[in-house]
């Protein structure tokens, strides 16, 4: 069961990478979420996102009516620039 359900509709990856960011920092660390993302490259960019910051991808949610991602917010974990998500700030 996630902590938090992310839902970014339609929108491009890097779009929902920076929303992610803000919903990372007041889920903190321990928390699961559930990103739900149609954009066909979040399937690479969000578990790419993870390793590049330190979260823990969990993978496809099985089951799940829309593709859905999850991942574990890690304590410490590298932030990024507000509008250039792979990019260290």
């Amino acid at each position: 069961m996630p902590d938090l359900v992310v839902d970014g509709g339609d929108k491009l990856c890097v779009q929902l990478l920076i929303e992610l960011r803000g919903h990372v920092r007041k889920a903190g660390p321990g928390a699961v979420i559930h990103l739900i993302a149609t954009d066909p490259a979040a399937s690479v960019d969000l578990p790419a996102w993870c390793h590049l910051t330190g979260h823990t991808y969990l993978g496809p949610v099985e089951g799940a009516e829309r593709p859905t991602y999850a991942l574990r917010v890690a304590a410490g974990a590298k932030e990024t620039q507000d509008t250039k998500p792979w990019h260290a700030a």
